[in-house]
């Protein structure tokens, strides 16, 4: 790619393993709390069901439809509701639980420190995210990767989340470049890549699982490492 000057990325599932990290949270919250004791025998049931509604949870909050602190246990209320457990105290203590020892966590994305370590000396990096601003920062000092990056750029602080053209908007003016001159790379085509492109900005799909989507004109990468072809 020619006449880029600024790199951005999304954080989880991007660079951060967030499902690698989410399930060895949760694995010790369902083991702390004895939830196999409240009728739910398998945890590989119970995350699965959590994955799904999470999903679900997020993409309201997402759309302004479920505010942060009430996404933070309803997610969990919802999937014991799944198992006829109708317990809020539990969902609120896992929420809890989770909030702390989720970015405790330090699985990274195979070749995500090679690619920044490659990048950082030739871009400015720079973080746009739609999670929660104080577990961002925490995900990334503890797996040591805030080194690589000038601006972290959360929907909390722009005060619109991705897709809203408003936040790359922001997190250009924050970084003091142009749409132009900037790439963003992220896992969610309609969120990172779609939510970019609307904003002029040039976008790479990173697609680990090789889902098959239309992108457009959009480069599409499988492995983190494919970005130093792409940036020698």
């Amino acid at each position: 790619m020619e006449n880029v000057k600024h790199v951005f990325f999304d954080l989880d599932k991007t660079l951060w393993d967030f499902e690698t990290n989410s399930r060895a949270a949760l694995l010790e919250i369902f083991e702390l709390n004895k939830i196999n004791q409240k009728g739910i025998d398998d945890f590989d049931s119970f995350y699965q069901t959590y994955a799904i509604i999470n999903e679900q949870c997020w993409d309201l909050y997402r759309r302004n439809l479920m505010h942060k602190e009430y996404l933070r246990h309803q997610r969990f209320y919802l999937t014991l509701k799944q198992f006829n457990i109708d317990d809020r105290r539990l969902a609120k203590v896992i929420g809890a639980e989770y909030v702390v020892l989720s970015p405790s966590k330090t699985a990274l994305m195979d070749g995500a420190v090679d690619v920044l370590e490659h990048l950082s000396k030739r871009f400015p990096l720079h973080i746009i995210t739609n999670g929660f601003e104080e577990v961002q920062y925490q995900k990334m000092r503890n797996t040591g990767i805030d080194k690589y990056f000038k601006h972290v750029i959360t929907s909390e602080k722009a005060g619109r989340r991705k897709p809203d053209p408003a936040i790359f908007r922001f997190a250009l003016q924050r970084a003091g470049t142009q749409a132009q001159q900037s790439v963003m790379i992220g896992d969610d085509l309609d969120i990172d890549i779609k939510g970019a492109a609307v904003n002029g900005m040039r976008a790479i799909w990173y697609n680990p699982t090789s889902k098959q989507a239309d992108v457009h004109h959009s480069p599409t990468i499988t492995h983190l490492h494919t970005l130093c072809d792409l940036f020698p």
